[in-house]
C-alpha cells in the first residue's frame, strides 16, 4: 500500500497568511462552538492535589476528584520541574523555529490513524462534513521500548530527542504511581488498574494551537474523552484547556509546576463507572499561540478490558468487556463526540 503523507497545508501555515476568516472546514456547528455563557463561575476549577500528603488525607481527595471530575492537578509529583520546562521549550522550538519545509519531513502517514510524526488531521474519515481542529501536532511513540525510534523525532533543537526520552520515562513512572494510588482509593490492591491495563503503550503528543482569527467559530480540539487509561498533560501559560463539569465548561488555569491528570475511558470501565473519564476540549484565541504536551498511557490493542471483579461483586457489571483495538478503531472512524464510544459499552 502506498504511503500517503498528510497535505503540506498546516494550521500554522494558514495562520501565518494573516487570513481574516478561517476556512469553512474548521468552522464548528453552532451547538459545539465555544460559548462562555455556559461556563461556571471563574472561581470554579479542577481539584489541586498534593501527592506528598499522607495517605489518610490523599486517598479521599483522590477519590473525590476521580468520582466527581475525572481530572485534577497534581503537585509534588516527583517529576523534575526543569524537565517540564525543557519539554515545553523543545516543543515550542520545533513549531516556531523550524521552517515548514523542514517540519514536513516528519509528516504523518495518512493511511494509519495515530501514526507517528507531524500532522494536523486526527480522524481517518474522508467525509466532507468532518470539521477539522485548529491544531498542529507531533506524536511520538515512546513505549514499549520496541516502538521507540528517536530517529523519527525532530533533530532540532539538539537536545530534543534526549528531553523526550527522559520525559517519557518520568511520565511512565508517574502514571504507575497514580494508578496505584487511584486503585487504593477504591479499596483495591495497588496494582489492580495497572494489571488490568497491562504493559503501557505510551504516546507523547505535542499540540500547537496557532492564533485563530475567529476563535468563536473554532475549537483547537473537539470535546472528547481519552481512549486509554490515564493521560498526563502540561500546558504553557496561555491556557485553553477546558473540562466538562455538570453541563458547563471549566477552564483549567495553567500551573507551570503542576501536571494535569485526566482519567481515560478504560479506567472508567475497570472501576465499573465509580470513577469517570473526563470530557475535555481545547479552545483557541486570536492573539497568542498555545502549546500543550499530553502523554497517553493505553493498553495494547490485543488487551481485553472489563470491570474489576471486586467492584462487579458489589453492584454488578455496568460495562461489557471490550477488545481495546476495537475501541480504538471505533474512536478513529466514528469520531469521539464526547463519550459516545464509551457509552456504547454500557449494560
Amino acid at each position: 500500500m502506498e504511503v500517503i503523507k498528510e497535505s503540506t497545508t498546516r494550521v500554522q501555515t494558514l495562520a501565518q497568511t494573516k487570513t481574516l476568516k478561517v476556512p469553512p472546514e474548521y468552522i464548528q456547528p453552532s451547538q459545539l462552538r465555544p460559548n462562555h455563557h455556559l461556563l461556571p463561575p471563574p472561581s470554579t476549577t479542577i481539584p489541586l492535589i498534593d501527592l506528598s500528603l499522607s495517605s489518610e488525607i490523599l486517598s479521599p481527595q483522590l477519590s473525590s476528584a476521580c468520582r466527581h471530575w475525572g481530572a485534577f492537578h497534581v503537585l509534588n509529583h516527583g517529576v523534575p520541574i526543569n524537565l517540564l520546562h525543557q519539554m515545553r521549550t523543545v516543543g515550542s522550538s520545533f513549531f516556531e523555529d523550524l521552517d515548514v519545509s523542514e517540519k514536513i519531513k516528519y509528516g504523518c502517514d495518512r493511511n494509519s490513524p495515530a501514526s507517528e510524526g507531524y500532522g494536523s488531521r486526527m480522524l481517518v474519515s474522508e467525509k466532507d462534513d468532518v470539521v477539522l481542529d485548529w491544531r498542529d501536532y507531533f506524536d511520538h511513540h515512546t513505549f514499549p521500548i520496541s516502538r521507540r525510534n528517536p530517529s523519527r523525532w525532530p533533530h532540532y533543537p539538539s537536545n530534543y530527542r534526549h528531553v523526550v526520552e527522559e520525559y517519557s520515562e518520568q511520565m511512565k513512572s508517574l502514571a504507575q504511581k497514580l494508578l496505584a494510588l487511584i486503585s487504593e482509593s477504591l479499596g483495591l490492591h495497588s496494582s489492580c488498574i495497572e494489571d488490568a491495563v497491562g504493559d503501557f503503550y505510551q504516546n507523547i503528543t505535542v499540540s500547537y494551537y496557532p492564533p485563530c482569527p475567529q476563535p468563536e467559530l473554532t475549537l483547537g480540539l473537539q470535546a472528547h474523552s481519552d481512549m486509554g487509561a490515564i493521560t498526563l498533560l502540561i500546558q504553557d501559560d496561555v491556557g485553553g484547556l477546558e473540562v466538562l463539569k455538570d453541563g458547563g465548561w471549566v477552564n483549567v488555569q495553567p500551573l507551570s509546576d503542576a501536571i494535569v491528570v485526566i482519567l481515560a475511558d478504560q479506567t472508567e470501565v475497570i472501576t465499573n463507572g465509580e470513577y469517570r473519564s473526563s470530557i475535555h476540549r481545547a479552545i483557541t484565541n486570536a492573539n497568542r499561540a498555545r502549546l500543550s504536551v499530553a502523554t497517553f498511557h493505553d493498553p495494547a490493542k490485543t488487551r481485553k478490558i472489563s470491570p474489576a471483579p471486586e467492584l462487579v461483586a458489589k453492584s454488578g457489571p455496568r460495562y461489557q468487556e471490550v477488545l481495546y483495538g476495537d475501541f480504538v478503531k471505533s474512536w478513529y472512524t466514528k469520531g469521539p463526540e464526547g463519550k459516545r464510544n464509551l457509552d456504547a459499552l454500557l449494560l
